[in-house]
């Protein structure tokens, strides 16, 4: 009996415990492939995060929330740019390249704001493109339903 492998692979656990650290080595071990997609760093101020920032595998930069946001769309204390999130995965061509791998950074509550992004979300993990993303620990049922697909294989990172 052959087990069948899952084509995408979620990397999951408690904030901080370093999911993008992981994705981001990934990346680089992995950057003789072609990649599309982004990671999402911390914006600090004085040692105090005030915000996030996506960067693109292409090198295309855009704050995805920040402190100093007006928005109406929030999370805590983070005010969300919803529609230059939208613009910059537009800008991004995740479905529209021919990458060997995608990697996302994250499948988080302030990404699934986004209509756009649950969408293709969706769509990628459904494609022949195998992809690799950190996704919250806890969250919306999205979130919840994306985990228990049988195309995916959940690893949970701790210390």
């Amino acid at each position: 009996m052959t087990i069948p492998l899952a084509k995408n692979l979620l990397i999951t656990g408690s904030p901080g415990i370093g999911k993008t650290t992981i994705l981001v080595w990934l990346a680089r071990a992995l950057s003789d492939h072609r990649l599309a997609g982004f990671v999402t760093h911390e914006i600090r101020k004085n040692g105090i995060r005030q915000g996030f920032l996506l960067v693109s595998c292409s090198g295309k930069k855009r704050i995805l929330a920040h402190t100093d946001i007006h928005s109406p769309v929030r999370v805590g204390k983070y005010r969300i740019d919803l529609e230059g999130f939208e613009c910059f995965l537009e800008e991004i061509h995740l479905e529209e390249n021919d990458p060997n791998l995608v990697i996302i950074d994250e499948i988080g509550k302030m990404e699934c704001f986004s209509p756009r992004f649950r969408e293709l979300v969706l769509s990628l993990l459904a494609s022949e493109r195998p992809v690799i993303a950190t996704i919250a620990k806890r969250g919306i049922p999205f979130m919840e339903t994306i985990k228990m697909r049988p195309d995916v294989k959940l690893i949970e990172i701790t210390t």
